[in-house]
């Protein structure tokens, strides 16, 4: 793309150099920032005693910014459109386009045009992007994040005549939703591949890697048939279960490796070096080790699924302990091996098993007498092996192909920004660009 044909000085640093034509303004020449008159009284309790059609926008950035649908609304904007911008937090600076009729919640704030004959609000849109992104990345780590109106009104914006605004806004629309179109179907292409992963682990933990072996029913309804050779025992005639550790708040922080619940969550293996500290003995550090093999169940959550979620242990922790919010199993390695165990207690038999034995539980807490009776297909540990070894390359096959893709999803957005941030600031000209 051409470049405009004569420059000057913006006196923004972080901008650089502007088309000579265009000017520098404060924000507050051109934009007023309002917020919702009634955003402290609707909560989202309070929205979903009176649920209707027009949206209530808060400071969330999930579902479009949508925190509920009510039956009335405050703002109108159907005709030029408006921006907001979230307030508070760290997705505070977070701006998208508005049109139609709705509301404000707390921690957001709308953004409109003084003199519409002036400005166009799809331009800003795209131009307030670098800007707020360069102002947030001057606020330091450790404080809260926060947008004011007089922040806002501080700034310093660029513009072009109301025409070249709308060109520019026409032509970034249409680039910026080729780029959304290829990285939804990245993003589609991706969930396709974990779903793969999801069916060819289920598929081969439960019916072996033989299409021709003779099958016999499981004895579990919404299992069905297995593998004839196959065993199936409960966990508690596999190896045997232990609580972890509980003690006051003054036990950790410092001291030897601690094995913590989100250890244990976030991760189907277990990590050789564990962030948390306890100040175990040699007492808790026998009763509660941490051994290959091992495998590591949450106990207790809000939700049910996020119960009897697994982590296998590959290596042995010396003088770890476990918190007591995980149980952890310990295997006969005679029986079932790390390497098949990382698949199975990840598979859909646990989830499928944990959820219909609790879903009459009104707190969820997965007991030791629960998980004793947790179903365990048992092929040989020849063919557990080579279970594990199938499992392993396909897997890495697709994990291959889906960070790839996430790569390729990364270059793209960062393509799109750095784009909008050219076009806005007069980098280049795009106003003859044909779109097609």
């Amino acid at each position: 793309m051409k470049k405009y044909d004569s420059y000057k000085d913006s006196g923004i640093e972080y901008i650089g150099e502007i088309p000579e034509h265009w000017k520098v303004k404060k924000t507050f020449h051109h934009f007023k920032a309002e917020k919702g008159k009634k955003a402290a009284l609707l909560t989202k309790e309070y929205c979903g005693t009176i649920e209707g059609n027009f949206p209530v926008y808060s400071g969330q950035t999930e579902n479009n910014g949508i925190m509920s649908l009510i039956k009335e609304y405050e703002f109108d904007f159907r005709e030029d459109g408006c921006l907001l911008s979230t307030t508070v937090g760290a997705k505070a600076m977070s701006i998208s386009y508005l049109r139609g009729k709705f509301s404000l919640s707390q921690n957001c704030m709308i953004i409109t045009s003084r003199n519409k004959n002036e400005i166009n609000n799809r331009f800003f849109f795209y131009q307030f992007q670098p800007i707020f992104k360069f102002h947030r990345g001057l606020i330091p780590d450790h404080m809260q994040p926060s947008f004011r109106m007089d922040d806002l009104y501080q700034f310093k914006i660029i513009i072009p005549s109301k025409i070249e605004q709308t060109k520019i806004a026409n032509f970034l629309d249409h680039k910026t939703t080729q780029i959304d179109s290829l990285i939804s179907k990245k993003e589609q292409f991706i969930t396709l591949l974990q779903e793969e992963r999801i069916a060819v682990i289920n598929q081969t933990v439960t019916k072996g890697l033989d299409p021709k072996v003779n099958m016999k029913d499981s004895g579990i309804e919404w299992l069905g048939e297995i593998p004839e050779h196959w065993e199936v025992k409960k966990l508690k005639y596999v190896g045997n279960c232990q609580n972890g550790v509980s003690e006051g708040a003054e036990f950790f922080g410092t001291g030897h490796p601690f094995v913590s619940y989100g250890d244990v969550y976030k991760n189907v293996i277990l990590p050789n070096n564990v962030i948390g500290l306890a100040n175990s003995n040699e007492k808790h550090q026998e009763h509660y080790s941490v051994e290959e093999s091992d495998i590591f169940f949450t106990r207790t959550s809000e939700t049910i699924e996020e119960i009897g979620i697994a982590s296998i242990c590959y290596n042995t922790i010396e003088k770890a302990v476990f918190a007591g919010f995980l149980i952890r199993f310990r295997p006969n390695k005679e029986i079932i091996i790390k390497e098949f165990s990382k698949y199975y207690f990840r598979c859909f038999i646990p989830r499928t098993f944990f959820v219909k034995e609790m879903n009459l539980v009104t707190r969820a807490s997965l007991s030791q007498e629960l998980l004793k009776r947790l179903p365990v297909l048992l092929p040989s540990i020849k063919e557990q092996k080579e279970i594990a070894f199938y499992l392993d390359k396909k897997t890495n096959e697709i994990d291959s192909i889906i960070s790839k893709s996430q790569q390729e999803i990364e270059l793209l957005k960062e393509y799109k920004t750095a784009l909008i941030s050219e076009v806005v600031t007069g980098k280049v000209d795009v106003r003859d660009v044909v779109l097609n």
